[in-house]
């Protein structure tokens, strides 16, 4: 099952480090059953793209989550990791795309990384600190998480990876 995991530069780092990352509370995001059914019309590339949205505004809680722990602020670009697993379990009673990894997802198992450009971060910083709100339905942070979302993540092969966090 192809699988949206939500992560931070720092995850990716992790990743890069250990050849292998553990997903948060082992949460990911998938074409599920349930996604399947929530919309009317959509082929597969569609409900992907769903799920990979998902796990992008998951990504916000990841680096809301980091920026509380750290002295230092994150690196404020989201970041979806795109693998292929098996043993995803669908949890539809959290929402319709979210689904529970049997275990740490394997870098071999890896298809693609997703990563915010450097234009996004003031936006991306911006919906970090109201994710919360949106999350409640405040619509003046829905606003502002939109202007987040409005970015396109960056492709991003395995091999270029460790390139990629060089640069950053």
């Amino acid at each position: 099952m192809r699988v949206y995991v939500p992560a931070t530069i720092a995850m990716l780092r992790a990743l890069v480090a250990d050849r292998e990352l553990r997903a948060v509370s082992g949460t990911a995001f998938a074409v599920t059953p349930a996604l399947r059914e929530a919309y009317a019309s959509g082929d597969d590339e569609e409900l992907a793209e769903v799920a990979m949205g998902e796990a992008a505004r998951a990504a916000l809680r990841l680096l809301a989550a980091e920026a509380d722990d750290s002295d230092t602020p994150p690196l404020q670009r989201r970041a979806v990791i795109a693998a292929d697993v098996t043993g995803a379990t669908p949890r539809p009673e959290l929402d319709d795309a979210v689904v529970r990894l049997a275990g740490p997802v394997p870098y071999a198992t890896i298809a693609s990384v997703h990563v915010d450009l450097a234009d996004a971060e003031a936006d991306v910083a911006k919906a970090v600190e109201v994710i919360d709100a949106a999350d409640l339905g405040d619509p003046d942070a829905e606003f502002t998480l939109g202007d987040a979302e409005d970015h396109q993540l960056a492709w991003y092969a395995t091999q270029e990876l460790p390139f990629l966090l060089e640069l950053l």
